[in-house]
């Protein structure tokens, strides 16, 4: 083949003349990004738009240009970055991605991307869509919840006789994946399992064989070598003289993130020695006594003490940071949101088994705190400073972060102290 010379953000490579442009940035060490692209697939699929460049001054989804004698293609933009990261955020918010739930956390692609644009908070709000799971398939278990679309299934999930096992079902927002039961059928184990492993999320799961793996084994645990966050800028407090003042609260959430910040061990003692705490269960102190330099809130808000509680946080706190996937986006809690409050509470108090003398009753008292119809992110309340992703953060990862927004100290995230689940 006829070798080429183009450029990509400014800089000469050496190509084929009409190799896929995807395949010729990673010959180069330039990883162009994508959930949809195979290269074995021509025409390219060009579904999910991750892999956004501008070729001679024109944006193109990556997958589908090809190189060309003198092609400039702009990949490294601050634009360009930007407007990828907001895809995946769209996948995100448009789906129920409830990492620490999925089979295929650690080993997702999209959960790979976040991490990879440094992805903390979603500039849209989530849609909690109630997308059916189907269980009807022989061998699979399909769930459109976390489906992106991709079309991997549909092209490269056949029978023998190559009748197509998968299809698109609906347009435009409505469309979702289906699956041929018959067909599904006549798929071996081999290639179900196939089919489950080429899904770039965890939306198709075959019975009985589960996706999960330990911590360290997953596809993207061994990262850490090269990969961080990208820092973000740097909010300082107020500049008094002494020991920086600390407040942490737990709202709708299970307290996991404030035993990561104890899993810091002993440099706690470094900790103390920088900071005080004030209003925070780590020191039982249940009410302000001071203004604080920065508050650290830890789940999302479900009920009415919930509200008031995170108001009065923003009102005595300079910097306020959601910490932990509650907090930043409903997180777990927030599974209730696809299903109406009136069905939970009737599912909950009503069609449960109760151990309260048979009694059928929803609680209802005017201490009882009023529970909101669903659970909602704390930026949806309140201005929210900065934001820590993880289920939980590690202890690593929120000390970095609180001794950056207190002390302006630079830092850096590796993947193991960087994830959604």
């Amino acid at each position: 083949m006829k070798k080429v010379n183009f450029y990509i953000d400014g800089v000469k490579y050496e190509g084929y003349d009409g190799q896929n442009l995807v395949e010729a940035a990673r010959e180069q060490g330039i990883n162009i990004p994508s959930l949809c692209y195979y290269p074995h697939i021509d025409p390219p699929l060009a579904t999910c738009r991750v892999c956004t460049v501008k070729v001679d001054g024109k944006p193109a989804a990556g997958c589908i240009c090809k190189v060309k004698e003198g092609t400039k293609v702009e990949f490294n933009s601050e634009e360009l970055k930007d407007n990828r990261k907001a895809v995946v955020e769209m996948m995100f918010a448009e789906g129920n991605h409830f990492c620490p739930a999925c089979e295929k956390s650690g080993d997702c692609d999209l959960q790979h991307l976040g991490y990879d644009s440094g992805l903390t908070s979603t500039r849209f709000p989530h849609l909690f869509i109630d997308r059916v799971m189907d269980f009807n398939p022989k061998r699979m278990v399909i769930e459109p919840n976390r489906c992106v679309k991709c079309m991997r299934c549909v092209e490269e999930v056949v029978t023998d006789d190559g009748k197509k096992v998968f299809s698109f079902r609906n347009r435009g927002n409505e469309s979702i994946v289906s699956i041929d039961y018959d067909l599904e059928s006549k798929l071996t184990e081999e290639e179900a399992l196939r089919a489950m492993h080429i899904c770039p999320v965890g939306a198709i799961l075959v019975r009985g064989k589960s996706l999960a793996r330990p911590f360290g084994d997953r596809k993207y645990d061994d990262l850490d070598s090269v990969q961080t966050v990208p820092l973000k800028e740097i909010l300082t407090p107020s500049s008094a003289e002494g020991k920086k003042t600390v407040a942490t609260a737990s709202l709708a959430g299970c307290f996991g993130c404030h035993m990561s910040m104890l899993d810091i061990d002993l440099g706690i003692l470094d900790v103390i020695d920088l900071v005080e705490f004030n209003k925070s269960p780590l020191n039982d102190i249940k009410t302000f006594t001071k203004r604080c330099d920065i508050g650290l809130i830890e789940g999302g808000c479900c009920n009415s003490e919930n509200v008031e509680a995170l108001l009065k946080f923003r009102e005595m706190c300079d910097v306020l940071v959601s910490v932990g996937e509650c907090a930043i986006w409903g997180g777990l809690p927030a599974m209730r949101n696809t299903v109406p409050l009136k069905e939970c509470l009737e599912e909950s108090y009503i069609n449960s088994i109760t151990s309260e003398n048979n009694e059928q009753l929803i609680p209802a008292h005017e201490d009882i705190p009023k529970i909101l119809d669903r659970v909602y992110s704390c930026h949806e309340i309140v201005k929210i400073d900065y934001w820590i992703p993880g289920c939980p953060p590690s202890a690593d990862h929120i000390w970095k972060v609180v001794k950056n927004l207190l002390f302006n100290q630079d830092f850096s995230v590796l993947y193991p102290e960087f994830k959604y689940d």
